[in-house]
């Protein structure tokens, strides 16, 4: 599916070697094992499972819309699209497009001169829910609504829909041809959910909302009913393929910070969770090195391996007194261990989401419109130590990201960060000083140290400790919130202390005794001027509960900067205006956010890495280049790739445009964020799905 949607639900953001339920379809090329906590998930045999039962999973919102094509839609759509609509192609555990037989028998290219040729070879079972069988006549209907000529659509994208030139009934029944006007490497990715005529044909219907329904699918689910914040899926009667296992599937919406209640009143069977709560969660697993395995420890996939437990003491102590405390200390104690029997009832599964944090420098204005001030701040940064704190503590791969476009274990993906150059505060200063930044008077700087400004803000960094960031999800500001965004797989997550609280003084308060002696809280590096003035960026951070693992990730970010002589401002903005009110605006010189991974990266990286093009109003266009840092060479290189059809050949200019985004300093990958999932025991077949599609009719309860 273009993840357009995905990503604007983001800025804020989902198997053992039996039959493996998450993958479906034929294999492709570049066949090869997993890489270490791809997807971690309970498998098991449909004929294990009981056959019935209602699943409840968490979204962060209810979806304002069952269309995944809408600019609305967001994470919760798209799981029920999956359930209920056609997916031509699936993606296995390293992100590979996998044909699904359930409705493709063949899909291939049949001509590439003098246009390219795509014959679709449907399965002859495939029919929609009431009873008409999937056709051209569909594929012709979301052509017309997605290629962009009908702004009755208002589509979110119309990537790829935009180079067909017709779509046409085969050579043969049940086969569907589409001729492109010009080729398109990633022509895999559409039709990808496959929407009915009845929806596609009529503006009206294409534009309504959630509560509206879906009147016509045709996946293992069909939609029943949508009531204020849930939407539930029932088996559909026509489906031709594996029955689904289970009688419902419930999506409720639960936000973030409400998810742990929400699972300790038992009114969730499966939910992405912050750090805080996966440790409780943890924290009631039997000790592993005593009972020797644990629930999945042995499964390929697993992220890590088995920690020691706390035995619970660390969940049931939390709030409670010290021994000999009155009344009250007992119940809250009390209180306390019914929490954690509770949470017993669930376990954690984990992996590298198909999603990364980056460090943004916005280059519209400013020092860092030069980009050697860019390259500069980018050289100070250690990624190594941040992918460390807030991957290692949940015992997944702590290596950085190296590739903007690919994620590790994706075919093609290669460390690039190489072009840019590796930490080093030597040639970090040395930038800073060919673009006219130096060393100014350290003494006259200490004399600014806890002061504020006429905003109240402060000169420095707030002071950050080694807290330990909670793990990211997808959003509107994809703020590495709880689900996979900011209201999503922000995968966001409480911050859990590693070492010490981390305190932030208020505004104009006086240094705390840690800061005594420092010049400008550097201590290494005096802060460098220009003309006198000091080099001082505003390092913009969401400010909630959910955010709170970018909050540490940004403190620590400022520390590594005060030693090459950079002052940071952090300011912290509501969450729900963080993407729209300062991200989309360019209002920021430091943000950190996230974007989704995908199956295809000439696509789905060409809008948000395309050099921004003025507008005939004077305004800048930037699509989804949110730092507004691009070249024509990193263009030429998308648009390269994006017509070759050698996969190869594509991903070889996917690879040499992503070296030059290194280059050119205005994106910083840091760390895959971590997806950390909490699911009721006896669930199989779900887990932490990392880049694999869920295979809907295997999950289950076992018998």
């Amino acid at each position: 599916m273009p993840l357009t949607k995905r990503r604007r639900a983001m800025l804020l953001a989902t198997g053992v070697m039996l039959p493996l339920p998450v993958l479906a379809g034929c294999s492709s090329d570049d066949d090869g094992p997993a890489p270490p906590a791809a997807w971690d998930i309970a498998s098991a045999p449909r004929t294990a499972t009981s056959g019935t039962g209602t699943l409840r999973w968490a979204l962060d919102t209810a979806p304002t819309t069952l269309n995944a094509f809408q600019k609305t839609a967001d994470t919760g759509t798209q799981r029920i699209a999956g359930a209920v609509l056609p997916s031509l192609y699936t993606l296995d555990a390293r992100g590979r497009p996998q044909r699904n037989g359930d409705y493709l028998t063949a899909a291939d290219v049949t001509s590439s001169d003098p246009k390219q040729v795509v014959v679709y070879k449907l399965n002859p079972k495939a029919v929609w829910s009431d009873g008409r069988p999937i056709g051209a006549e569909d594929f012709q209907a979301q052509w017309r609504a997605l290629r962009g000529t009908d702004e009755a659509y208002g589509t979110a994208r119309n990537a790829g829909y935009d180079r067909i030139a017709k779509i046409e009934p085969g050579d043969k029944e049940h086969e569907v041809k589409v001729t492109f006007a010009k080729p398109y490497t990633d022509w895999r990715s559409l039709f990808t959910p496959l929407y009915p005529k009845s929806v596609m044909g009529n503006p009206a219907v294409f534009t309504a909302p959630a509560t509206k329904g879906l009147a016509v699918g045709a996946g293992p689910f069909m939609v029943r009913e949508v009531s204020d914040g849930s939407v539930t899926l029932v088996r559909n009667p026509r489906w031709w393929g594996d029955r689904a296992r289970l009688s419902r599937l419930v999506f409720q919406a639960v936000p973030a910070e409400k998810r742990d209640e929400a699972l300790i009143a038992g009114r969730l069977d499966l939910a992405e969770v912050d750090r805080a709560t996966a440790r409780r969660i943890r924290a009631t697993a039997p000790d592993k090195r005593a009972a020797g395995t644990g629930q999945g420890s042995s499964a390929p996939g697993k992220a890590g391996a088995p920690e020691p437990s706390t035995g619970g003491r660390e969940a049931a102590g939390a709030e409670g007194g010290a021994t000999g405390d009155t009344g009250k200390a007992t119940g809250d104690t009390d209180k306390n261990r019914s929490r954690t029997r509770a949470l017993s009832r669930f376990t954690l599964r984990k992996a590298l989401d198909s999603a990364y944090t980056q460090l943004a420098l916005n280059g519209t204005k400013g020092p860092l419109a030069d980009e050697r001030v860019r390259r500069a701040v980018a050289r100070a940064i250690d990624r190594k130590a941040l992918a460390k704190l807030v991957l290692k503590p949940m015992g997944l791969p702590s290596e950085p990201l190296g590739n903007h476009l690919l994620m590790a274990g994706q075919p093609g993906y290669k460390d690039h960060s190489g072009a840019l150059g590796d930490p080093d505060t030597n040639a970090a200063q040395s930038l800073l000083a060919d673009a006219g930044w130096r060393a100014g008077d350290a003494g006259r700087q200490k004399a600014l140290d806890g002061k504020t400004d006429d905003r109240g803000r402060r000169h420095s960094a707030p002071t950050a400790t080694a807290t330990d960031p909670a793990t990211g999800g997808a959003t509107d500001p994809a703020t590495d919130s709880a689900s996979g965004t900011a209201s999503q797989s922000a995968s966001g997550t409480a911050s859990a202390t590693a070492s010490a609280t981390n305190t932030e003084r208020p505004s104009g308060a006086a240094p705390a005794a840690g800061d005594a002696g420092r010049s400008g809280r550097l201590g290494e590096a005096a802060v460098v001027r220009k003309k006198g003035r000091p080099l001082v960026l505003r390092f913009v951070l969401p400010d909630d509960r959910t955010a709170a693992p970018l909050s540490t990730v940004g403190e620590r970010i400022a520390r590594m900067l005060e030693k090459i002589g950079v002052r940071t401002e952090i300011t912290k903005v509501p969450s729900e205006s963080y993407f729209r009110d300062h991200i989309a605006t360019g209002d920021y010189d430091l943000a950190l956010y996230s974007w989704p991974a995908s199956a295809y990266p000439a696509t789905d990286g060409r809008p948000i890495y395309a050099k921004p093009q003025p507008a005939a109003d004077g305004s800048l266009v930037v699509e989804q280049n949110y730092t507004r840092v691009g070249t024509d060479q990193i263009d030429q290189f998308f648009d390269q790739a994006l017509s070759e059809l050698d996969s190869g050949a594509s991903r070889s200019l996917v690879s040499r445009a992503d070296s030059r985004i290194w280059a050119a300093a205005g994106s910083i990958p840091l760390y895959q964020r971590p997806q950390l999932i909490a699911m009721r025991k006896g669930l199989v077949n779900a887990g932490a799905f990392g880049f694999a599609t869920p295979r809907y009719q295997d999950i289950g309860f076992r018998r």
